[in-house]
């Protein structure tokens, strides 16, 4: 295995140990919280939706994700999976 090679295996790996998707991000959470300040936490999310002044997002997988629900600009819930 060439150098350049492991040199791009350990960053893939200290990549996947720094994901702000984690049970430490999760309990920072707290209804009320401006979407701004989820944001800042969790970074941008991988996908959102909503109509009507509410909206969902969610960060993550299948497998391990944080999803947040909001009133306007304020999370009303949020629930999570997979978390390590």
């Amino acid at each position: 295995m060439s150098l350049r090679s492991i040199a791009l295996l350990s960053f893939c790996v200290l990549l996947a140990a720094c994901s702000k998707i984690n049970q430490e991000n999760y309990s920072k959470l707290s209804t009320g919280m401006a979407k701004a300040e989820v944001e800042t936490l969790l970074g941008k999310p991988t996908d959102c939706a909503g109509a009507l002044g509410m909206s969902s997002c969610t960060w993550g997988d299948e497998k391990s994700f944080i999803s947040v629900q909001y009133a306007g600009d304020k999370v009303l819930m949020f629930s999570g999976q997979g978390l390590k």
